[in-house]
């Protein structure tokens, strides 16, 4: 079969498509015959030898798959061959057969194309993590997003809608502005001078939480914009401008918090909590809130291509790769 595979840990530049051997069903795992593949942040850290897994090389990029089952493992049951599923792991999907571990596997309502279910894993999985059981956000509460226009702020914008809070939108240009509004946002605002916007926004009160995918300079700021009892959800890093850090004694001041958001770490091993997680998303999905954006499709050997996308900051939405 082939695959996707980092064979220099430098970049999209050491990405190769190869053939490689057949996956095959391994106990506890569902072996996909995967159509598409969702690209997103982690896989250019991958690439890079920069993020908190470092496989040795080579190992096979993908974190979110669609497609079809073609064989279970031992041990496995609730899903049957030629079945549509999608599914989430740590790397390896952008390949033409992936054992997925069962736990991490859903269903994929025949109203979803497979490019959608390639989009909707880790993005709107971590959104929904990231509200619902870090930020306990409730309904008519705010939502300050940073990186709005990419995936997991997209998907962040359509998760806050569908639990019944009001998300605003932080971008760095009017093109992307764009794409957060088609997202759901109902307020979209641009990160220079965002601060000021969020008060003009809210009246001077600041939000609830802010969900932040970006970091670097914007994080003091993000704090100051917080109401008394406000949430700060550190999501990622991805202005690549460093881990910035916080002076606690900003915390005492409005009696806000500081989260951290693992979403894979937690999920992964915890077994039936990604399904939990799908079934509370499936209601917003047909209800047509969850509508996860695309910014182009690709196929297999442009997968480093579709990296480089993501390395010059031009993705807007979910990249998808088509692997048949």
């Amino acid at each position: 079969m082939r695959a996707a595979q980092v064979i220099q840990p430098i970049g999209p530049d050491g990405v190769k498509v190869v053939d490689v051997p057949d996956a095959t069903a391994l106990p506890g795992t569902v072996l996909v015959r995967v159509h598409s593949v969702g690209l997103a942040f982690p896989d250019l850290l991958l690439s890079k030898g920069q993020y908190q897994l470092r496989p040795r090389v080579p190992f096979t990029l993908g974190v979110d798959v669609a497609g079809t089952v073609e064989a279970l493992g031992e041990g496995v049951e609730g899903f049957e061959v030629g079945q549509r599923v999608a599914g989430m792991m740590p790397y390896g999907g952008a390949a033409e057969l992936v054992a997925v571990p069962e736990d991490a596997v859903v269903p994929l309502p025949d109203s979803i194309f497979f490019d959608q279910g390639a989009a909707l894993g880790m993005n709107y999985l971590t959104a929904q993590f990231t509200l619902a059981e870090r930020a306990q956000l409730k309904p008519g509460e705010t939502v300050l997003v940073h990186g709005a226009s990419g995936g997991v702020g997209t998907a962040t914008i359509q998760v806050a809608r569908g639990m019944g809070a009001r998300p605003i939108g932080v971008v760095s240009t009017p093109e992307k502005a764009e794409v957060a509004r088609a997202a759901g946002a109902e307020e979209v605002i641009l990160a220079d001078g965002f601060l000021e916007q969020v008060q003009e926004l809210t009246s001077g009160k600041g939000v609830d939480v802010v969900v932040d995918v970006v970091g670097g300079p914007l994080f003091t700021d993000s704090l100051r914009a917080l109401a008394p009892l406000g949430r700060l959800m550190v999501v990622g890093f991805a202005s690549g401008e460093g881990i910035p850090q916080v002076k606690v004694n900003r915390l005492l001041l409005n009696n806000v918090d500081v989260r951290g958001v693992g979403w894979g770490a937690y999920a992964m091993v915890r077994p039936g909590y990604i399904a939990d997680q799908w079934r509370a998303l499936l209601p917003m999905i047909e209800a047509g809130i969850v509508d996860p954006p695309i910014d182009a499709d690709y196929v297999l050997d442009d997968v480093a291509d579709a990296l480089r996308v993501l390395d010059e900051r031009r993705a807007v939405g979910k990249l998808v790769v088509r692997v048949s």
